[in-house]
């Protein structure tokens, strides 16, 4: 799902990944701090295999609801690149992005589930 992001004007302080609750947390320079399932994160990527080269495009991930994070990769000093392990690790998530995915974290994922109801899909209870 495409997603337009405006600067945040906040760099990380600690990133996190927590493996046993699937959960990367980010904490800012302002003082936030977010909690970001992996598979929200997954199915977010701004890459181009689910957002296509142009609007209309975008491809609805699903059956996402187990992937973990194996490795988390530096882009420079504006970024991340989270190896998942369903093999994707072609997505670049900036400092604003997952910033306006912390921030928004409860009207997009509430988006996200609506996207996958109005497609037909249900989300699989998580593996324990």
């Amino acid at each position: 799902m495409r997603i337009t992001v405006k600067p945040c004007n906040s760099q990380p302080t600690e990133i996190k990944l927590h493996q046993v609750s699937n959960i990367l947390e980010i904490s800012f320079d302002d003082g936030s701090v977010f909690k970001l399932p992996c598979e929200y994160l997954r199915v977010y990527t701004q890459s181009a295999e689910a957002v296509g080269h142009a609007p209309g495009q975008e491809v609805l991930q699903v059956g996402k609801e187990n992937v973990t994070i194996k490795e988390i990769k530096p882009i420079g000093n504006y970024a991340i690149c989270p190896v998942f392990s369903d093999g994707h690790d072609t997505g670049i998530y900036t400092w604003d992005f997952l910033y306006k995915l912390g921030a928004e974290y409860p009207a997009l994922w509430a988006d996200y589930l609506a996207k996958l109801d109005i497609a037909g899909h249900q989300r699989k209870p998580a593996a324990s």
